[in-house]
């Protein structure tokens, strides 16, 4: 529409008729540069005649009732061409880690604030406890919460006891020997107390050993290792399992392994595995004859720091309490353990884990559910289940733990599939390839995200070796800024320590048999196997496509389940456990052939 009056008016004048007159799309323009190439025809020059001055664009006017109603996490065909992106928005209490703050701080996210923003104006609630079923009920489609409902099913000693022996009932015990034989107190009183006898009988003189566990405790709490009945005592809930006594021992020192679980959903079933963890050693030599002795039974990194072993240089193991896996995983293969073989193993014992409870498992949206597997290995390399944690610790206690800052930022590519958006697209992508970069560099993660894994998941690993089958191991950031000094001399710190302590292995070699030949050229596990190229995409999808496949990685994360065609059909419309299992059991036949 032609406006004979604009020539005639002032500055002011003009501008105030555009505000009453003008749609709001005229107003909604990238730059000043191409402003009049956006307005009808006409107007532009006469603004300019009438010696109105555009301004740069600063994003549309809107009210504060229009802000509060305004989603937060706009979808892509939702954005007005060339506007900036307004940042995502993070919901915390008093129990959200901080290094999950300061990651999210560091992406171009945003701290909500209840004070100033509207109930519902964030993204991503991230917090230690567990969420009411109301609130997973009334999440909205932009937001996602850290936890998923019935978890406790898994992460509850007793809970997870009940299930998995379930589990060996339904479908044979050759599948689910990888935990110690249970008894849940009170209820199971009887049979362990027929049991210890028993095998007291059998054994002679010889000791058996017992460790009892409060249900609900964690962090070591409350534990008693015991081998005669007369020190068993249970005034509460407990579960009083078989001590493997028998433990792989570095340097005469007992481990274990943390082995990081996402679970994007339950329905369909959705399984990663992260590739790097952790491998947390007791302070003290193993030593039977003293069960009282926790420093020397219990690796939990809670317990030992405050032991008077804690700063000592100790045999192999070096300063502190703990390893990265890859560091771990390097250890075994300098002794020719097939540490490949191992990882299977352990991928598949978090499998069938996780199937004991999914199909009892609420169906929730847009949540997730981070765990944390402990793991112990043996002397004949059979990995055990001790125990599944909820909200595993992401305290960054020693230098070592630095992998939980990348451990964060792969949850939030993997839960927002590589696509989340910060002010402007242009820094997204380049944070992106930043973090492509990096993460082809890091202890484990080694295969560059522009070639994704295949399915047979369970059969590979993508950890890298160089030529002397040593893995690559380097500092990682996914995100483009330095690391602190003190970090990375921390980091050169524990290198140190185990170059050092290798001049004594020869005096402290596990009771392991050769097991594989060592790789020669630097190769990922994964090229043994069909692959294919998968490009990391930078779309602002909130969630996967259900009808889709899941990604085969973000990452570090690998995904283990679905792992072929037959068992992403069985995780829809209802889980098909039986097919699942026949298709594990495949599987470990031809791993086993």
């Amino acid at each position: 529409v032609r406006r004979p009056d604009l020539c005639s008016s002032t500055p002011n004048q003009v501008l105030g008729s555009l505000s009453t007159t003008t749609p709001a799309c005229i107003l909604n323009v990238p730059s000043e540069a191409n402003y009049t190439e956006q307005l009808p025809a006409g107007l532009g020059a006469r603004l300019q005649e009438a010696g109105v001055s555009i301004p740069p664009w600063r994003g549309r006017p809107t009210s504060t009732l229009e802000k509060k109603k305004r989603k937060p996490h706009l979808m892509e065909e939702d954005e007005p061409s060339g506007a900036l992106l307004k940042p995502l928005v993070f919901r915390v209490d008093e129990t959200t880690p901080a290094v999950v703050q300061s990651v999210l701080l560091e992406r171009g996210w945003n701290k909500f604030d209840e004070q100033e923003q509207n109930a519902e104006d964030w993204n991503l609630y991230w917090r230690t406890s567990s969420f009411r079923m109301t609130e997973h009920i009334n999440v909205k489609p932009w937001q996602q919460l850290n936890h998923h409902p019935g978890t406790t099913k898994l992460t509850r000693k007793d809970c997870l006891a009940k299930h998995l022996k379930h589990m060996r009932r339904m479908y044979g015990t050759s599948l689910y020997q990888f935990i110690p034989l249970t008894f849940v107190m009170p209820n199971d009183y009887t049979k362990f107390v027929a049991e210890y006898f028993q095998e007291r009988q059998m054994l002679g003189t010889k000791r058996s050993y017992w460790i009892c566990k409060p249900a609900e405790l964690s962090r070591g709490r409350g534990i008693l290792i015991f081998s005669d009945f007369k020190d068993f005592i249970v005034d509460d809930m407990y579960i009083v399992q078989k001590y493997i006594s028998n433990p792989l021992l570095i340097g005469r020192y007992k481990c274990d392994l943390r082995i990081y679980v996402c679970v994007t959903g339950f329905k369909p079933l959705t399984i990663y595995v992260y590739q790097e963890g952790l491998v947390r050693f007791a302070t003290e030599k193993f030593d039977l004859s003293n069960l009282q002795n926790n420093y020397a039974h219990l690796t939990n990194s809670s317990i030992n720091k405050s032991g008077a072993s804690y700063e000592k240089i100790k045999e192999v193991i070096g300063h502190g309490c703990k390893w990265t896996l890859s560091r771990f995983f390097s250890y075994l293969r300098s002794w020719d353990v097939d540490d490949l073989l191992l990882w299977k193993k352990i991928h598949r014992m978090v499998i069938l884990t996780i199937l004991a409870i999914a199909p009892s498992v609420p169906f929730a949206a847009n949540c997730f559910e981070l765990f944390g597997f402990d793991v112990l290995i043996d002397d004949s390399l059979k990995p055990w289940l001790l125990e599944v944690n909820c909200s595993p610790a992401l305290t960054l206690d020693c230098s070592t733990d630095v992998l939980k800052r990348k451990l964060v930022h792969d949850i939030i590519d993997l839960i927002y599939l590589n696509g989340l958006r910060n002010e402007g697209r242009e820094a997204s992508n380049a944070t992106h390839r930043n973090s492509n970069i990096d993460a082809a560099k890091s202890d484990r993660g080694g295969l560059d995200a522009h070639h994704c894994l295949p399915y047979e998941s369970l059969s590979f690993t993508s950890r890298m070796y160089n030529k002397d089958d040593s893995v690559v191991e380097k500092a990682v950031s996914v995100h483009p800024k330095a690391a602190p000094a003190s970090q990375l001399e921390g980091e050169m710190s524990g290198q140190e320590d185990f170059h050092l302590s290798t001049k004594e292995m020869a005096q402290s070699k596990p009771k392991i048999q050769s097991r594989h030949t060592r790789h020669k050229t630097l190769m990922p596990y994964a090229s043994l196997f069909q692959s294919h190229s998968c490009k990391t995409k930078t779309s602002p999808r909130v969630l996967s496509d259900h009808g889709k496949a899941p990604d085969p990685q973000a990452g570090n994360f690998v995904l283990v389940f679905p792992f072929n065609e037959a068992t992403l059909g069985a995780s829809r419309n209802g889980l098909n456990v039986k097919r699942i299992i026949q298709e594990l059991q495949k599987l470990m036949n031809k791993q086993h052939s």
